[in-house]
């Protein structure tokens, strides 16, 4: 049976991909329930290590046993590889596995035979690194999904997109992602114990922000230079547990701690902006933060957006 009209004709949609293992579950649900379909056997995931595919999976399969787990456990023998075995009643109907990861035990051709005949036994399949195996299968996904700086969502067609090019997008914006959630928990770091915690997190293109019930009383300028003074020492950067990182040699909280830079050194052209926006829809104010080449013209492009809304809004205010 053919996907729903409103599934056939989606082509490609784009999101922030955001930072912290619950963000992630949730945009993973999100995506399941908007995107996936009963009829969709083969799921291909593009994206480099450390970008989230895994913590995304498993919010659009919860339950879902992956076969090389973040948290270092690999089931041996691969599933998928006795899919001939299991015909009874109590067979898994989806599957899961990492081609980067199991081409240190089986070959590429090995893998698309069980992967198209798990597909032909009417399972499902989740591919990782789904362009590494694609040249040998003779179909594409019913759905693509790359992660980077941004989580691409596709349902290709005989045009493609071919997976390939989604993984060259995301593979290209990724190490933004990574030096804004460093950057950001070096803001936090500052921040929190001065009695400055944000009430939630936000992303831009090529950045953060900090989001605040009220206006704190902070001199946005001297935690920039305390920021650039951190990064500039060059520290590095590495997984504690899956609440912490260590910052040198000093454990800081974060709920995605394989999301970073290795040292702070790699961050490029970090960025504030001055001020905080005043959000005044949602009624809570608004630290932005910026990284990459572009930091700082994206930020006084945000800024001047900021002085007309804020002149709109006394026009308003007069006129009504």
């Amino acid at each position: 049976m053919a996907a729903p009209l409103n599934q056939v004709r989606h082509i490609l949609s784009s999101y922030y991909a955001p930072r912290g293992r619950k963000r992630l579950y949730s945009t993973g649900i999100m995506i399941s329930q908007m995107y996936l379909t009963p009829y969709d056997k083969l799921i291909g995931i593009m994206g480099d290590p450390g970008c989230g595919k895994s913590a995304l999976v498993k919010g659009m399969f919860p339950g879902l046993e992956l076969t090389n787990d973040d948290d270092g456990v690999n089931v041996r023998p691969l599933p998928i590889l006795s899919v001939d075995d299991d015909c009874g009643f109590f067979s898994p109907h989806t599957y899961h596995l990492d081609i980067r990861f199991e081409t240190g035990f089986s070959q590429l051709p090995v893998l698309a035979d069980a992967i198209m005949s798990a597909i032909h036994k009417g399972k499902r399949v989740i591919v990782e690194h789904f362009e590494l195996i694609y040249p040998l299968l003779p179909i594409n996904a019913d759905l693509l999904i790359g992660v980077g700086e941004e989580i691409i969502v596709s349902r290709p067609d005989i045009f493609g997109p071919e997976p390939q090019e989604i993984y060259d997008v995301v593979h290209q914006t990724l190490p933004y992602r990574l030096m804004a959630h460093t950057a950001e928990d070096i803001c936090e770091s500052i921040l929190e114990p001065a009695g400055i915690a944000a009430v939630a997190h936000g992303d831009v293109r090529h950045g953060f922000t900090l989001i605040y019930d009220k206006k704190p009383e902070l001199d946005i300028r001297k935690l920039e230079e305390q920021v650039k003074e951190i990064i500039a020492k060059d520290l590095p950067v590495t997984y504690y547990d899956d609440d912490h990182i260590l910052l040198g040699d000093k454990v800081l909280p974060c709920t995605g701690p394989r999301t970073h830079v290795r040292s702070t050194g790699q961050i490029e052209n970090f960025t504030l902006l001055w001020d905080f926006i005043d959000d005044h829809i949602h009624n809570r104010w608004i630290l932005v933060g910026a990284v990459g080449d572009k930091a700082l013209a994206s930020l006084k492009k945000l800024e001047s957006m900021q002085k007309w809304d804020a002149m709109a809004t006394n026009q308003s205010d007069i006129i009504f």
